[in-house]
């Protein structure tokens, strides 16, 4: 069982920046593929962002390539989003999740664990 904590949340307005941090639980940590996903109220849990095991591939939706960066230390058995250039409609609460497996996901069914999510108001 993989235990996710993400943390970095918070209010920021148009054109501003967050790091969140996901920390996990397990020391085979460099085994899961990790990806970041994100609910608006109302709205279904969408994929954000993409990385492999070692860190070598990484993958974004559309909606952010350009602004969102996200990186891992596998020694510290945390992954990152760098948010840049934030706007309103990047408002949601954001979600890390695991992957056991190396295909590249962007369903958040396919993904085995998940954090509690932190939430991110983006204001104009």
């Amino acid at each position: 069982q993989v235990q996710l904590v993400e943390s970095g949340g918070g209010l920021v307005q148009a054109g501003g920046s967050l790091r969140l941090s996901c920390a996990a639980s397990e020391r085979t940590f460099g085994s899961y593929a990790m990806g970041w996903f994100r609910q608006a109220p109302g709205k279904e849990r969408e994929f954000v962002s993409r990385i492999s095991r070692s860190g070598g591939s990484t993958y974004y939706a559309d909606s952010v390539k350009g602004r969102f960066t996200i990186y891992r230390d596998n020694a510290k058995k945390s992954v990152y989003l760098q948010m840049n250039s934030l706007k309103p409609e990047d408002t949601a609460v954001y979600f890390c999740a695991a992957d056991r497996t190396v295909t590249v996901h962007t369903s958040p069914v396919a993904y085995d664990y998940w954090g509690q999510g932190t939430q991110v108001t983006v204001s104009s």
